[in-house]
């Protein structure tokens, strides 16, 4: 299955303001950022994804505080989901697609050592759990994970709604979630409650086979992995920065050796690139 590419760079690239505390959902707040980001699903749909993540990897309470939007964590949480739908009912396709409901960190999804104590996570991450399915989302896609931890708490709450839940960690160079934590460890610890595929995300996309080799190996035979790398560099200003590190022909001649099922694209990936997954995977695309 082909998942779709980034959503908050892809909002930047289309002018869209991606300061942060906000960073994607400054998009939600306006009609014409909704616009936007209703294109930007239609762009990946027609570029042949089969998944659309929801612009929710900061409408939670605890990321929406700061600008004074936390009251509006399940109304905006409901309008990306929204759009959503509505992206997918204006492309036809004969393939079902799903919408999946981004779950990040509650703190920097690149800081580990933020990770909030274990009630502080169980309370909140059941409020977003249960917001997005309120909202209707098809799937969980808890992303950007730096934390056995803060997985594991969310997968218990997610997994016993009965929706599917996909869980991806963020990992260093050297193939360890940023917690330090092997992804062996991991596997071991959330496969037993149910998660319906394993996989990393957000990270420099050659460096991403090193720990879905690990993955593959530490998970039953033909257990789905998921797997989409970015190609830009964050910035704390805009939130980030694109690049041309990786183009849509070199980002795929990565993609081709992962043993994952369900392949994307993260930060700094734009429809070109899920056209190009298409493309190599199936062999042609409606781009």
């Amino acid at each position: 299955m082909i998942l779709d590419g980034a959503t908050g760079t892809e909002l930047n690239r289309r002018g869209v303001n991606t300061g942060l505390p906000l960073w994607s959902a400054n998009a939600l707040l306006t009609d014409e950022g909704s616009h936007v980001l209703q294109e930007i699903h239609e762009d990946y749909l027609r570029a042949g994804a089969d998944i659309i993540t929801t612009n929710t990897f900061r409408t939670h309470v605890r990321a929406l505080a700061p600008s004074g939007n936390a009251h509006r964590a399940l109304e905006l949480t409901r309008r990306a989901v929204d759009i959503a739908r509505a992206a997918i009912a204006n492309v036809p396709s004969e393939r079902t697609r799903y919408v999946a409901g981004s779950i990040s960190t509650l703190e920097d999804c690149y800081r580990p050592d933020l990770v909030p104590p274990d009630d502080e996570l169980r309370a909140e991450h059941s409020e977003r759990v249960h917001h997005l399915l309120e909202s209707g989302v098809d799937v969980f896609l808890v992303e950007t994970i730096n934390s056995i931890r803060e997985a594991s708490i969310i997968a218990k709450l997610a997994v016993i709604t009965g929706t599917p839940v996909i869980v991806s960690f963020v990992c260093g160079r050297d193939g360890r979630i940023l917690s330090g934590e092997s992804l062996t460890d991991a596997a071991r610890e959330l496969l037993p409650l149910g998660v319906s595929a394993l996989g990393v995300n957000c990270g420099p996309t050659p460096n991403l086979a090193r720990p879905l080799e690990e993955l593959k190996s530490a998970c039953p035979p033909n257990f789905p992995l998921i797997a989409y790398g970015n190609i830009g560099y964050a910035d704390e200003a805009v939130g980030w920065v694109n690049t041309d590190a990786e183009k849509p022909e070199a980002y795929c001649a990565h993609a081709s050796k992962w043993p994952a099922r369900i392949v994307g694209g993260c930060c700094g990936t734009t429809p070109a690139h899920i056209a190009e997954l298409s493309k190599m995977l199936r062999g042609s695309t409606s781009l």
